[in-house]
């Protein structure tokens, strides 16, 4: 399910089965410490969506205001969530050990993530591209 998506090297990747109680959702995180990126699958899989936040436009006016920028996505398929999740984890493995940078940019994983988990071939340039609004 993960082909032509990049490689997060030296870091193995663990899908676990998600119980929810009410709805599915998105879960997964990165341990850099033991360099493990962990999926979750909803369990049972139903089709559900999520509103996706991949960046934010500030206000005029003063003081610091901003509205964020998301898009609203169905996973029909449990092939487009571990892309999903995957891309997205990948994107904090790619800032922390590939630019030494804090992992911590939410927006730009989601940013990551959202562009790219239908393409059928992700490459680390679409990572640069990612970073670049």
């Amino acid at each position: 399910m993960l082909a032509g998506l990049p490689n997060a090297t030296g870091y193995d990747i663990v899908v676990k089965p998600l119980r929810y109680r009410k709805t599915p959702h998105l879960a997964a995180w990165t341990e850099f410490e033991i360099h493990r990126i962990t999926l979750q699958l909803p369990e049972p899989f139903l089709p559900f969506g999520e509103i996706i936040p991949y960046g934010a436009k500030r206000l005029p006016g003063k003081g610091i205001r901003f509205v964020w920028l998301s898009d609203g996505v169905t996973f029909r398929r449990p092939r487009e969530v571990l892309r999903f999740l995957y891309l997205h984890e990948y994107m904090h493995w790619y800032l922390r050990e590939r630019r030494g940078e804090r992992s911590a940019a939410e927006t730009a994983c989601d940013r990551f993530a959202l562009r790219n988990y239908r393409r059928p071939l992700v490459t680390e340039a679409d990572a640069r591209a990612a970073l670049r609004r």
